[in-house]
């Protein structure tokens, strides 16, 4: 036997206590009829959760009968339960009609006391028992139905915010991936494209003295040190803890890109590079952007592209200006294969400064490569991003 079942007979033993005891209006009626309508309303108490609908209606019909053979005790506090639980787990319209309809019989019932015993203490005696019996039942349902709801609606937001959040942390998570990816790629691009070239080359020709090729050798384990150094300084500030930004030490500076332009000399390729305008400090951003841009340009420069190299660093009023142009080998295709990723991580780079970006063939013999990044907060804004030129859209699944 569950709970509610046991909880009507409960209710049944004790209004049957209560009728044993005398409880109810004597009218000369046998005293078995009074438990016709106490069991009516005890067996609404057992479908009161289950059925809220079918436990109001036999109450009614229990207390009804009641009415005419009673009324007893027992039987009114049972039905104060039916409109109880009909109003808390019934519809939310029947809810509403049962709290118009009890407070209407309430005054109507003290109304017609006071009227047929032409007391008005009559009609607010009788005004009271019938609030009672009738409208607190349902008010109480009402308080304990809003705060359930309230509840729920509760419970629903904290779903709704723990999920917006966890959707947050994995587009944090994305967005650091793909960050953490295009650093990586700017990195050890440019090392490994000058170590694979002058590999390449050490192992395609056989006339080379011994002095050539430990130049050549000397060349790689730099350029392989260096690649080395560069992934350890990154993985180390990856490891720090909290949303600290690259350190003044480690962070890459534009001024500090001699070694780049080096390093594609040292690959055999003849690099021209100079500087206009007088060279200031950049903000953080843009110095880092500068830099990474200039990197895979001439990384570009190595795997696609052949000699001359002219590099332009150009420092004017309110914006630095980078241009890498060289010349376009006559067969792409003995080029080293690339990622396709080079030009979009560029873009990006520009866009996120608020820079601009252009990369395409010039003049059907050379490639040129060209940003402009602002160096002013009010200029550095992503809205004056623009996208890259159709000679680019068009080049960019070169592998450049």
């Amino acid at each position: 036997m569950n709970r509610v079942t046991l909880g009507a007979a409960l209710a049944f033993a004790v209004g049957a206590l209560l009728i044993a005891g005398g409880s109810y209006v004597h009218r000369g009626t046998p005293t078995w009829l009074l438990f016709v309508p106490l069991a009516l309303t005890c067996a609404g108490v057992v479908v009161r959760t289950r059925a809220p609908l079918l436990c109001l209606g036999l109450g009614i019909v229990g207390i009804t009968i009641d009415g005419f053979v009673g009324p007893s005790l027992g039987a009114v506090l049972i039905f104060t339960d039916n409109l109880y639980a009909a109003a808390l787990y019934g519809p939310a319209g029947l809810t509403r009609i049962l709290l118009g309809t009890t407070s209407v019989l309430a005054v109507g019932a003290g109304a017609t006391a006071g009227f047929l015993a032409a007391d008005w203490r009559a009609l607010a005696v009788m005004g009271v028992q019938a609030g009672l019996v009738l409208v607190t039942p349902v008010l109480t349902a009402v308080y304990l139905r809003e705060q359930r709801d309230r509840a729920a609606a509760e419970r629903a937001r904290a779903e709704q915010v723990a999920r917006l959040a966890e959707l947050d942390r994995q587009a944090a998570i994305t967005a650091e991936r793909t960050r953490m990816a295009r650093e990586l790629h700017d990195m050890i691009a440019n090392h490994f494209s000058a170590i694979a070239i002058q590999s390449t080359a050490a192992l395609s020709r056989q006339d080379l003295d011994r002095q050539t090729v430990r130049k050549v050798m000397e060349s790689v384990r730099e350029n392989s040190v260096a690649g080395m150094s560069e992934m350890r300084a990154m993985i180390g500030l990856l490891r720090q803890e909290g949303d600290e930004a690259e350190s003044e030490t480690t962070r890459p500076r534009l001024g500090d890109a001699d070694p780049l332009v080096e390093r594609v000399r040292q690959a055999g390729m003849d690099v021209r590079s100079r500087i206009e305008g007088e060279p200031r400090e950049l903000p953080p951003s843009v110095d880092l952007a500068g830099y990474r841009i200039l990197q895979e340009a001439l990384t570009n420069a190595m795997k696609h592209g052949e000699s001359p190299v002219s590099v332009v660093v150009g420092y004017e009023r309110d914006q630095v200006v980078l241009r890498v142009d060289n010349t376009l080998s006559a067969d792409r295709r003995g080029g080293l294969p690339g990622a396709g990723a080079g030009l979009i991580g560029m873009r990006e780079r520009a866009a996120l400064v608020g820079g601009r970006f252009e990369a395409g063939a010039v003049d059907g013999q050379g490639w040129r490569v060209s940003a402009a990044l602002p160096t002013t907060e009010l200029n550095a804004s992503p809205s004056r991003a623009w996208s890259d030129s159709a000679a680019e859209k068009k080049n960019a699944g070169g592998g450049r």
